[in-house]
């Protein structure tokens, strides 16, 4: 069973979302990902948030552009987590995005990752995943190890070629 729902709601969304899901499979987590919208299809959007618990799910990954209501409303209906994405914008830039989900009403927590931050959200559900699941911790350990590994690795060359020769 699925323990993360990735939403968007519209395909233009998909780029920043397949980040979301590589990262998720890059540490085991299945999940399951759709196209709802919440105000072109109100009936189906209730009918997912209100169900989302029951249907097994632990946490909540909505992107959203312009009006970026989905994840806040998905936070109003679902009781546990749900990590909201801005996504970049062409009138405003994202920042229209971020601001709305950032400006949840008090009693309506949404977690917001920066402006297209697909793996972040990913990375954020798995750390939250891993407070119950100590195979998860171990897998989240290991990848700040490579991330570390990596940086001292591009160091060492920075260091032994001068940065012009990088």
């Amino acid at each position: 069973m699925a323990k993360v729902l990735i939403v968007m709601g519209s395909d233009s969304d998909l780029p920043v979302m397949a980040k979301t899901a590589d990262t998720l499979t890059r540490f085991g987590v299945s999940y399951d990902m759709r196209i709802i919208s919440a105000h072109r299809e109100p009936d189906e959007f209730f009918d997912c948030a209100q169900n989302a618990e029951r249907n097994g799910y632990k946490v909540i990954i909505a992107g959203a552009g312009m009006a970026a209501h989905l994840p806040g409303m998905f936070a109003a209906l679902f009781p546990l987590p749900v990590i909201g994405i801005p996504m970049h914008t062409k009138s405003l830039g994202g920042r229209d995005s971020l601001y709305s989900i950032l400006q949840m009403p008090p009693g309506i927590p949404t977690a917001t990752v920066a402006i297209d931050g697909g793996v972040n959200a990913a990375l954020l559900a798995v750390k939250m995943l891993a407070i119950s699941d100590e195979t998860l911790l171990n897998k989240l350990k290991d990848f700040k190890e490579e991330q570390r590994t990596d940086v001292q690795k591009k160091d060492e060359r920075l260091r032994e070629k001068g940065y012009q020769d990088y």
